[in-house]
């Protein structure tokens, strides 16, 4: 039989008021254009925080192997004192584009089953707190205020859950698997509903935990929805857990997430915490290795930001402020470094970012800087990023320019650090060169 435009268009509409939704077939991976948008965004803040930050323990996972007496208090005695009235999501908001977070993802529900959101599925949440107010709406609102895209961690574990079930609180155990938990399936499945119909769209979902049935929900619900944890590589950085990033560069989308210090949500105490300087150089791996870099904070109980993270995210704003060019928009190199110096290259390809970790390099001192990757091409222009090569201050017959020669193979590049950084003008982090119209040295590919 043949049918006309008129035709195929009735036939269509037709089966689709026959077929139920649930009988289509449900999306099976996150869509290639969103992946594509999602690896441009570069670098993103986490944020862990949960009913038990009054405590300072590790989130949630106390909970496993924990006396009746223990899980007694923590199901009903810590809601009531949860009060963050110093919470201000507009100042997180602006902190995060300030550091240069291009997105945000939120635990909207940790695996002790408290809800950070309005939810109907149980009173184990922010709303039957003294302080009884969405945190996730205002956090949404403020977010997207300021052009971040929106992202939600989740927790298919379930304890809050579990418990009233009669089932002992624990983790990679049948009982514990939604798929092997209908009613905890269920759960989860109308939790996921509520937080992606109640906020808008959502750009982001991390599914810490088994995602078989929920992303799939996931999708039918929000189908331009990036799915990064349990649907991609997320490996965590941290070093209590000594683990390391990839060895190589990632040919499909991934993301690091990583803590400041050993713990994920706040500790008030016995915490060591990372670097500025440690964290900018792994954003600059990361990102030379086709990665996504999930950088977390654990506000306190309060809602404040504590200091050692504030400090930590104003210096990577800094560090932003001057080499962002080098970490947004950006693919990997044909390797990924020469020894300390890390590459990214423009997502248009012509233009190459040499980044000089430990650079050891004092104000106003000219260094020479060797490469074999790469190679010039009559057009190319090479600065350091942030200065223009032009003053020097204080020393007006000094013009600090940037020059270059190419010899055995290799390109030379000399240039002065002429930018005023801090007032002891000294700067422990990497600085960026900008090598334009490059291509790979002969061989090298």
């Amino acid at each position: 039989m043949r049918y006309g435009k008129i035709g195929r268009s009735l036939v269509f509409t037709l089966l689709i008021l026959i077929i139920p939704l649930g009988a289509l077939p449900a999306q099976q991976g996150n869509k290639p254009e969103r992946l594509e948008w999602f690896h441009q965004l570069g670098l993103g803040l986490f944020i862990h925080w949960g009913v038990d930050s009054q405590i300072g323990s590790v989130i949630s996972h106390s909970l496993v192997g924990a006396s009746d007496h223990y899980v007694q208090q923590f199901f009903e005695e810590l809601p009531k004192t949860f009060n963050p009235t110093r919470f201000d999501p507009d100042e997180w908001a602006r902190l995060a584009k300030l550091a240069g977070m291009k997105y945000v993802v939120f635990t909207t529900k940790h695996h002790s089953g408290f809800c950070m959101f309005d939810t109907k599925t149980t009173d184990f949440s922010i709303m039957n707190t003294p302080y009884g107010e969405d945190v996730t709406k205002q956090l949404v609102g403020a977010f997207r205020k300021q052009g971040l895209a929106i992202g939600f961690y989740f927790s298919p574990d379930d304890f809050h859950f579990l418990h009233t079930q009669g089932i002992t609180i624990s983790r990679r155990h049948d009982e514990v698997y939604p798929v092997n938990n209908p009613d905890l399936m269920q759960h989860d499945k109308d939790q996921i509903t509520e937080l992606l119909s109640n906020y808008g769209p959502i750009d982001i979902l991390f599914i810490d935990g088994p995602a078989e049935g929920l992303r799939e929900h996931a999708w039918k619900l929000q189908p331009n929805l990036v799915i990064t944890r349990g649907a991609m590589e997320t490996p965590e950085i941290a070093p209590s857990t000594g683990q390391r990033l990839p060895m190589e560069t990632g040919v499909e989308p991934w993301e690091a997430c990583f803590t400041m210090g050993t713990s994920w949500q706040f500790k008030p105490t016995h915490e060591q915490y990372q670097s500025g300087t440690d964290l900018i150089e792994l954003l600059v791996e990361t990102r030379a290795k086709g990665g996504n870099m999930l950088l977390n904070i654990g506000p306190e109980p309060s809602g404040l930001i504590s200091p050692a993270q504030e400090g930590r995210l104003r210096e990577l704003a800094l560090w932003n402020f001057i080499n962002g060019e080098s970490i947004y928009r950006v693919r990997p190199w044909i390797l990924t470094n020469e020894e300390n110096v890390w590459f990214t290259r423009s997502q248009e390809g012509e233009t190459v970012y040499a980044i000089i970790t430990h650079p050891d390099w004092k104000w106003g001192e000219e260094k020479t800087i060797t490469l074999e990757s790469v190679q010039t091409s009559p057009q190319s222009q090479i600065s350091l990023l942030g200065q223009s090569g032009n003053v020097l201050e204080y020393n007006p017959d000094t013009i600090p320019a940037t020059t270059w020669t190419s010899g055995n193979g290799k390109l030379y590049i000399t240039a002065t650090r002429a930018q005023r950084i801090y007032n002891d003008r000294t700067w422990p982090n990497p600085v960026v060169l900008r090598i334009t119209h490059a291509r790979p040295a002969e061989g090298s590919e």
